[in-house]
């Protein structure tokens, strides 16, 4: 990879799973930044909050489905309505435990979730989005 991808975040209220994605994901030496959040209404406020002038834009977004209070498809849904100059050009990897068909179909009703994969998140798998989405 020649150039770093700037931020990845995650979406997950597992401490654990956390833990051990960013770890993934920082042994990769993939992003300058990895941002972890534990709850969709923490993630949503991190996207809102301008710094600088400058809103956040993580390029890859792993997203949990079954989080308490507000899941995974809340927070697509809520990411929909935000102005645009708040949305990141951002892909969304629906990382997450379900194996259920219905939910890979949601999924797709989504155009900014382009990847369905059951956790844990893997060198392999996370170097696959990388090369597929931000390598020319």
């Amino acid at each position: 990879m020649s150039k770093k991808l700037n931020k990845i975040m995650l979406i997950d209220d597992s401490e654990a799973d956390n833990f051990l994605h960013k770890r993934v994901i920082t042994k990769a030496d993939v992003c300058e930044e990895v941002v972890v959040t534990y709850s969709a209404p923490e993630a949503l406020e991190y996207l809102k909050t301008a710094v600088n002038g400058e809103y956040a834009c993580p390029e890859i977004v792993f997203l949990d489905i079954n989080m308490p209070g507000m899941n995974g498809w809340d927070f697509l849904k809520e990411y929909e309505k935000l102005p645009k100059k708040m949305q990141a050009q951002m892909i969304v990897c629906m990382l997450t435990t379900s194996e259920a068909q219905e939910d890979r179909d949601k999924a797709k009703e989504f155009g900014i979730v382009k990847e369905f994969s059951t956790k844990p998140l893997t060198q392999e798998m996370l170097l696959k989005i990388v090369a597929e989405f931000y390598e020319s």
